[in-house]
């Protein structure tokens, strides 16, 4: 007999798998798959790759494409040095900091402070903003206001996290304080787990948190543990990152002095502040119990008059909660609450029958979004109709008006919100064309409406966010399972 014949089923299959996979394997295992990391090589593949988590504060995919903080200055970076931009997601901070020391990625972005033992390992750009480490915790149970009050307790943080870190470090001075470690877990899940009573206390950056808790309810801050840190980007440490090193830092000092960080920022996190996580809880109640009576309805709408779906549900929730039987003191009524002249505009008979007050309120919104001008680009152009459809188109002109007399800039809605509040105010209203007006009020009708269109993006989170590879290795005869790198399918 031949030796293939000796051998067994189980070692034929062994050897039948790893004919097929080895080949796999030494893709991985040779240390230049990517030889970059350095401007040069950037510029002249014309592609920068940046590695970074799936989450609401990093990446995602969205029905309407790629969005993120994270992303968005990776796009703003890539079209700096007009190159394309190539994005690469890990499933934890190992995996994360593994491509980036095998030069499979120029950049880490994915909020990452910089002290510690990071530092040693890496290079870190000028910090984007700071942020604190947060301790949070399940409301109804006893909150924790200091380190003593969390010893001995079920605390979970990711794996090789400045988190991690951070608890070593009191574990000096505090021999009882034990925790988890989790390199298959993400943030929204340990925020889940501390959401359904499975954990005690997870630790999340502060930033991350304000996004996270409109998902999140019932998790709330206990107290401060460390910080401010500042955030920063990431590149190996190696003599050709010089250039691409200093690209980057010149690149957020640019974005620092003229504006565009500051408008990021507020896109992505300006909503955060005006929401509280009571409203964000009986959004999330609504969503689970009312929604669906009139899901399939707003979506048909919101097709058939052009308008996004999730902006639709968010306006006419922060209008009657989805009540189209909804009544004010003040006559306005229905899903849409539209008045009696708006209805009449509209060519809308009953404001009471759910579709036509949908229809109505998207018309209006459209209209008063045709009226702002041709130079506002979105997302601001959609927040300042918003502002018009709350307030009247007449004050936030005033509210743009009085922007540009103070220096500010009146395309901008970071700057002309914050100049809305002072229409109430005599010595600023009696200056302006339309007079008094309720500005603080449209400040929050739009936040509020922002924060639940974001909700309503990510109120199926398992849609978009990638699932954690399948390790072939782990499959393997145990005896085979050494033969190199995993390899993820």
């Amino acid at each position: 007999m031949n030796k293939q014949s000796q051998s067994s089923p189980y070692q034929r299959a062994g050897q039948w798998l790893v004919a097929i996979v080895s080949p796999l394997l030494l893709l991985t295992a040779i240390p230049g798959c990517k030889t970059v990391n350095s401007l040069d090589d950037i510029q002249q593949k014309k592609t920068l790759t940046v590695v970074t988590r799936n989450g609401p504060t990093t990446y995602y995919e969205s029905k309407l494409g790629p969005t993120g903080f994270e992303y968005a200055l990776a796009q703003e970076f890539a079209d700096s040095l007009g190159v394309e931009l190539e994005i690469r997601t890990a499933y934890n901070l190992d995996a994360l900091f593994e491509i980036l020391d095998r030069n499979q990625a120029d950049i880490a972005a994915t909020g990452l402070t910089a002290p510690g033992e990071r530092a040693r390992d890496y290079r870190f750009s000028l910090p984007y903003f700071n942020a604190e480490q947060l301790v949070v915790y399940r409301e109804g149970t006893r909150r924790p206001r200091k380190v003593e009050q969390i010893l001995d307790k079920d605390i979970m943080v990711l794996a090789r996290s400045s988190h991690a870190e951070l608890l070593r470090k009191l574990a000096r001075d505090h021999p009882t304080l034990r925790w988890r470690e989790t390199t298959d877990l993400e943030t929204l899940d340990l925020l889940d787990m501390v959401e359904r009573g499975q954990l005690t206390y997870t630790i999340v950056d502060s930033n991350e948190f304000e996004v996270h808790k409109a998902y999140f309810p019932l998790v709330r801050r206990a107290f401060q543990l460390a910080g401010p840190k500042p955030v920063g980007w990431a590149l190996a440490h190696k003599p050709t990152d010089d250039d691409l090193y200093d690209a980057v830092n010149d690149f957020f000092t640019r974005i620092s002095e003229d504006g565009t960080l500051d408008m990021l920022k507020e896109r992505y996190y300006g909503h955060t502040s005006h929401a509280g996580q009571g409203d964000s809880h009986t959004f999330a109640l609504n969503v689970e119990r009312r929604f669906p009576q009139y899901e399939r309805l707003i979506k048909e709408v919101a097709r058939e008059e052009g308008i996004d779906w999730r902006l639709l549900a968010a306006i006419s929730y922060r209008e009657s909660h989805w009540n189209p039987r909804a009544v004010s003191p003040t006559g306005v009524r229905g899903m849409m609450m539209l008045t009696q002249t708006t209805a009449r505009e509209m060519k809308i008979e009953n404001r009471l029958d759910a579709e036509q007050s949908l229809r109505g309120g998207a018309r209006y919104f459209r209209k008063s979004r045709r009226r702002i001008p041709k130079q506002i680009r979105d997302p601001d152009r959609t927040w300042f109709a918003l502002a018009a459809y709350n307030v009247g188109m007449g004050h936030v002109r005033d509210a743009r008006a009085l922007t540009k007399r103070q220096g500010g800039n009146p395309d901008s809605w970071s700057e002309v919100m914050e100049r809305l509040p002072l229409l109430q105010q005599k010595a600023y209203y009696k200056q302006t064309k339309y007079g008094y007006a309720r500005g603080m009020e449209a400040v929050i009708y739009v936040q509020h409406i922002r924060s639940y269109f974001n909700m309503l993006d990510w109120q199926q989170v398992d849609e978009y966010r990638r699932k954690p590879p399948v390790h072939v290795t782990a499959h393997l005869p145990e005896g085979l399972r050494d033969v190199g790198p995993l390899i993820a399918l």
